[in-house]
């Protein structure tokens, strides 16, 4: 069964205007919050971009990788290309729905958070976890070059095991955020 199979119902749109967005929990993220989010920074509310919408926003606050989504979708029947989903997730980022996470050379993950905040990056299993930005004081930034402005500054700690084991999952081949 696709995710767009749903149907939305009045108690549906009902509770979805009393939910903030991003949603925490999946059952309360319908379909129609999804199409609402994608109207509201300007995106056609397409077929495509309404599935990769559930699937991104359902969970709450999380790090995916196009690759990690493409396989979600794959596991929900949506018959995405891998192609569609960069594609998408960069019109996401740009319609300032989701973040760009750069850990590692063209290591990328999407974070549904776009509140002020750093980042965990654990190396061992390539998993990505938050930071509140208060925990973190940046401090002696230079100038910005005449005309330009610092429009953020995000830190990315890296972590691996004190012990210098691999964790499981690495060894499994797994990959997680």
């Amino acid at each position: 069964m696709s995710i767009l199979s749903l149907k939305d119902g009045a108690a549906a749109r009902s509770q979805a205007e009393q939910i903030p967005w991003p949603q925490k929990a999946p059952a309360a993220c319908p379909i129609s919050a999804v199409k609402s989010r994608l109207r509201s920074v300007g995106l056609r509310p397409t077929r495509q971009r309404m599935a990769l919408g559930w699937l991104l926003f359902a969970k709450g606050d999380r790090h995916v990788s196009a690759e990690m989504l493409y396989e979600e979708a794959l596991r929900a029947r949506e018959p995405l290309s891998l192609a569609t989903v960069y594609n998408t997730l960069r019109q996401f980022s740009e319609a300032g729905l989701l973040r760009q996470v750069s850990v590692s050379g063209p290591k990328t993950f999407f974070d549904t958070n776009v509140s002020e905040h750093h980042h965990f990056y654990h190396e061992d299993d390539e998993t990505v976890v938050d930071i509140p930005g208060s925990e973190i004081q940046v401090t002696g930034l230079p100038v910005a070059p005449e005309g330009m402005v610092v429009s953020s500054v995000e830190v990315i700690v890296r972590l691996r095991r004190a012990d210098g084991q691999e964790s499981v999952a690495k060894i499994a081949g797994g990959s997680r955020a």
